[in-house]
């Protein structure tokens, strides 16, 4: 039986028509893809996510933490051309799936890692410009990826101007503890656009180091400032349009 890191049963793949998903329970869609277009972004919380181009257009080393069906991934890859690409992946049961969700293979700008990140990242200082954590498995976010250590190791990670990108249902019992950690580790630097992924909270959390780039505390402004002006209902389209800008043109110039 293919290795699960917490004794639980494998993952589950469903193929219905045009559409594969990625389930660690039954009916719990972990990830979704398009056979007819594999890279393209199906579900809104994947879309959110890829926002942090607001904040860095074009990030040298973007770093993701859980591989799952590899949308990010793909979509990094293929759109993201400038960006050297590294995935933490602790379970080798989901690496084995990658080629069933037409995940590349390693090259010189991609790779895939079978490893727990939380280790991993205590090690790497100043590794990534870009750090995605979306690291969930059948019990929800594990309470290493959402811990004050881990979070100060993200930072640690992060070059200066750096962004974490944090993926938390809001409904996690934990939630309120981890956007506080977040808070405190980030010294307040942290966004998120409202209404943007249903209970998906995608929280942004910029390393304002000295020397760090001005433009991820601008953009950081904005989008408060967006919040405060009751305009939380066009995120949404916001996502969309960004990620179909990505899709077209790729990364804009900073």
């Amino acid at each position: 039986m293919p290795e699960t890191p917490d004794g639980g049963a494998p993952p589950l793949v469903h193929t219905r028509g045009d559409r594969r998903s990625l389930e660690f329970q039954p009916g719990m869609i972990q990830s979704e893809m398009r056979l007819s277009r594999p890279d393209e972004l199906v579900l809104r919380y994947a879309r959110a996510m890829m926002c942090f181009v607001l904040f860095l257009p074009r990030p040298r080393h973007i770093v993701m933490v859980g591989l799952g069906g590899g949308s990010l991934a793909k979509f990094c890859y293929r759109h993201l051309p400038a960006s050297d690409i590294t995935v933490l992946e602790l379970r080798a049961d989901v690496i084995a799936l990658r080629e069933q969700f037409c995940i590349p293979p390693d090259d010189a700008r991609f790779r895939v890692i079978h490893a727990d990140a939380v280790a991993y990242l205590a090690g790497a200082p100043a590794c990534a410009d870009v750090l995605l954590v979306d690291g969930f498995d059948a019990g929800g976010l594990p309470p290493a990826l959402g811990s004050a250590r881990f979070y100060a190791d993200c930072r640690r990670a992060l070059r200066p101007g750096g962004v974490l990108v944090a993926n938390i249902f809001s409904y996690d019992r934990h939630y309120g503890a981890m956007l506080g950690r977040l808070r405190l580790t980030f010294r307040g630097q942290i966004c998120w656009f409202d209404g943007i992924a249903g209970n998906n909270r995608i929280v942004f959390a910029v390393n304002a180091a000295a020397g760090a780039p001005a433009r991820p505390l601008r953009v950081r402004r904005l989008v408060l400032l967006w919040r405060r002006c009751g305009l939380a209902f066009l995120n949404g389209a916001l996502a969309r349009l960004l990620v179909r800008r990505l899709s077209r043109h790729g990364a804009a110039r900073p």
